[in-house]
């Protein structure tokens, strides 16, 4: 199931599919690691909701939602997740 990144809840996990947004967003998710393929995994949310903590490639990112809604990840079921 295809989801945006912010829809993800704690602990679930989404390979990225696809980046939307201005060049200057795009290029600034590739500068972070954030490219198609990537295995991303939510850790927490703030309290309201803003920014979203994610770990990816072994590192930890914080975005703020108005963010995350422009990368759509595949969600992973526990026995496709590496």
């Amino acid at each position: 199931m295809e989801k945006r990144l912010n829809e993800l809840s704690i602990n679930q996990k989404g390979k990225v599919t696809d980046i939307y947004g201005q060049q200057e967003l795009i290029k600034k998710f590739l500068d972070m690691g954030i490219i198609r393929g990537t295995e991303i995994e939510v850790v927490k949310v703030a309290p309201l909701g803003d920014p979203i903590d994610i770990k990816i490639r072994g590192y930890h990112l914080s975005l703020r939602r108005n963010e995350a809604v422009n990368i759509s990840v595949m969600v992973l079921n526990k026995e496709e997740r590496i």
